[in-house]
């Protein structure tokens, strides 16, 4: 065979890639391994760096892919964001009643913050567990699962009595495993089910649903306590409507194929040990910048979403507006968060579909552009909270709409970046290192350092203020910082896209280097 005659042969492979199969095994290029065919399952399973042979066969295929109609997947995209917008409901309703549960139990600032620390530290250590079973086995029965604990555990913390905060610690901490299945896993439903542009919109449809749900929980909790006047009763509606969510996702949610939206119904790839799974990542550059600009955006979000209704309280109280353990400004803040998070993450997702075909690293520069205009925006307001609540809200609304433009386009990046038999194990990974470097600790941290600032004046309300204030400066900087490391996160993220969109072809393989013959190829990137 001359040199022409065979790069048309690798051409036509490469080309015919995942469409093809032979009745029994083709020969890798890479080092002769064995390409296997999985007759009773929805995928096709080969091994990274085997090339299907295209020669003609008369045999049947033996290979089933599972094709969703839009209705149904856009049916399913409603539901995970149904649950998406009860689990940030849940999560933020503690903050929006977080001065009854302080009076109620006579606890400290960081006692309280130690309620969302537990939440976040057991979905740090749970989310890498549903990753690797989320790559691995049916992701539907996982969060069904996850969700039936959620719910238990959350209606369980709502009869917690005066004496027992320990027990409410714990039951917050178990709530975390239904967070810790579903944020890992939906969003890897969500990329099997469209790609490109249609991906891109309903990632942002999902995301949107996090600030969203984070407002709606300041609201939803500060009324129904003020209604009822019992805190209790604000964690007893979420079990409720996540009982709804999780009949949904038992009946209307399929377990579509992984990767079927990049390999026409399944993906060529086959799973790997976890350990290979993790070298993978290690070694993918705009996964670990992203995850660490992703990180310090957590840290930022957490710390000011737990205590910003708190410290907006204790400003107006210093300047003689209202009373003690008034929560309006939990309803405030609801509503601001609701609005710029949804401006946010609609602007942010816009301009990266317009802008991502001209500049190729556009998604991380949008990242960083918010993280790094939010940090002034936020520093302002936390110094103008002494003496201008209207200009503080400002600042706040204009630092959360900065903030928000980084969501859906986050997620965006982890499902081009990564292979899809190895996405939920992503997730999972990121998930552990921004909550446990991130809002696992900030709101601990923000309340030891406001608590160790007040020893000097217990008594005074100015004093209590002006010690939360002092840590809460803490944040901007952590923000620029974020906004460094997506700037890095630009500098791989062109190469690192098409080395996936290279695997999940099965042109070469992550683990071992390329060879001639790939080279040959032109997958030498991988």
């Amino acid at each position: 065979m001359t040199c022409s005659r065979f790069q048309d042969f690798i051409n036509q492979n490469i080309s015919g890639l995942g469409a093809m199969e032979t009745n029994g095994s083709v020969m890798s290029l890479q080092d002769g391994e064995k390409t296997r065919l999985s007759s009773g399952s929805n995928e096709t399973s080969t091994r990274y760096g085997s090339i299907a042979d295209s020669l003609p066969t008369d045999e049947p295929s033996t290979v089933e892919t599972t094709v969703l109609s839009p209705r149904r997947s856009y049916i399913t995209v409603a539901v995970l964001c149904y649950v998406n917008l009860i689990n940030y409901m849940d999560r933020y309703t503690i903050a929006g009643v977080l001065l009854s549960i302080q009076k109620f139990f006579d606890i400290t600032d960081s006692t309280s913050g130690l309620l969302q620390t537990v939440f976040i530290c057991s979905f740090i250590i749970l989310a890498p567990i549903f990753g690797y079973l989320g790559d691995r086995y049916n992701r539907k029965f996982i969060m069904i699962g996850g969700l039936s604990v959620w719910v238990v555990m959350t209606l369980g913390s709502s009869f917690v009595t005066e004496s027992y905060f320990w027990l409410l610690v714990l039951l917050r901490a178990l709530v975390g495993t239904g967070e810790a299945s579903y944020s890992t896993i939906a969003p890897t439903i969500i990329g099997d089910l469209f790609s490109g542009a249609k991906r891109t919109v309903m990632i942002s449809a999902f995301y949107i649903f996090i600030p969203v749900g984070s407002g709606l929980g300041y609201i939803i909790g500060s009324s129904v306590a003020n209604a009822t006047g019992d805190w209790r009763w604000a964690l007893r509606l979420n079990p409720i409507l996540g009982s709804l969510g999780l009949l949904l996702l038992a009946v209307l949610c399929p377990n579509p194929p992984r990767g079927a939206s990049d390999a026409h119904g399944g993906s060529t790839i086959e799973h790997t040990s976890y350990l290979e799974d993790v070298k993978y990542l290690l070694k993918n550059k705009s996964f670990v910048w992203s995850s660490l600009g992703v990180t310090a955006m957590a840290f930022l979000t957490g710390a000011l979403a737990f205590w910003t209704p708190t410290f907006l309280s204790r400003a107006r109280v210093t300047q003689g507006i209202q009373p003690p353990c008034d929560t309006s400004d939990s309803y405030i803040f609801g509503v601001v968060t609701v609005v710029t998070g949804i401006l946010g993450v609609s602007l942010g997702s816009t301009i990266s579909r317009r802008l991502r075909d001209r500049v190729p690293n556009a998604d991380p520069l949008i990242c960083a552009v918010g993280m790094l205009s939010s940090a002034p925006c936020f520093f302002g307001a936390i110094v103008l909270a002494s003496t201008s609540i209207p200009a503080t809200y400002v600042f706040i609304g204009i630092g959360e709409t900065l903030l928000s433009l980084n969501w859906a386009v986050l997620a965006d990046i982890l499902l081009y970046v990564v292979v899809p038999t190895r996405r939920a194990t992503a997730e999972a990974l990121q998930i552990m290192v921004c909550h446990l470097l991130g809002d696992a600790g900030s709101p601990y941290l923000i309340g030891a350092i406001s608590d160790a600032l007040r020893t000097y004046q217990p008594d005074s309300h100015t004093w209590s203020f002006r010690s939360l204030e002092y840590s809460f400066l803490l944040c901007p900087f952590v923000g620029v910082l974020g906004g460094l490391f997506f700037l890095m996160t630009a500098l791989y993220i062109t190469k690192d896209r098409k080395n996936a969109e290279l695997l999940t072809a099965g042109v070469c393989d992550p683990v071992h280097p390329p060879t001639q013959f790939s080279a040959m190829a032109g997958s030498t990137d991988c």
